[in-house]
């Protein structure tokens, strides 16, 4: 949330971040990334914290947890008029993959709950590393939820995923 923006209801936030090399872009070890969910249970006491779940390819993508201020997440969130406006800011731009035009920012009602996927793709600037790619999922929901609320189907669900190569 933006400083100086008073919140009427709860917003709980998610990011789940899974990266990987070219080494699993086939086979079982793409198989294995594929495999990893988009959301995850909540812990106790995420709001006002960030829930984050990270699944990197050198650990056979286990998930590992944390949390932290929502301020850190990128994602840009504005409570008006009783919705919540949720904008995913796609950093850094040298790792895009090309994407069609950006869509609007999803206006949330109390009770409703967003995901929205963004990949990347990074080469180092030597050539001497191999091909890195993320995935951020953003599982946000506006008001109280269940800690299971984001192993369901979303209210919205936004694929900014763009081709990797």
């Amino acid at each position: 949330m933006e400083r100086g923006i008073q919140v009427e209801h709860d917003v709980v936030v998610q990011w789940v971040q899974t990266r990987w090399t070219k080494r699993s872009r086939g086979g079982e070890a793409a198989a294995r990334r594929n495999a990893v969910p988009a959301g995850f249970l909540l812990p106790a006491g995420v709001p006002p914290l960030a829930h984050t779940v990270g699944m990197l390819e050198r650990d056979d993508f286990a998930p590992f947890e944390g949390r932290v201020e929502r301020k850190r997440v990128d994602v840009r969130l504005r409570e008006a008029d009783g919705r919540l406006a949720v904008l995913p800011r796609v950093q850094p731009l040298f790792g895009l993959p090309p994407r069609r035009r950006r869509p609007p920012a999803v206006r949330l009602i109390p009770g409703q709950w967003v995901r929205w996927q963004l990949n990347y793709r990074f080469s180092s600037a030597a050539g001497m590393q191999d091909w890195s790619y993320w995935l951020d999922t953003f599982n946000i929901g506006y008001g109280e939820f269940p800690d299971d609320v984001f192993l369901g189907e979303p209210i919205f669900l936004v694929d900014e995923r763009g081709p990797l190569r």
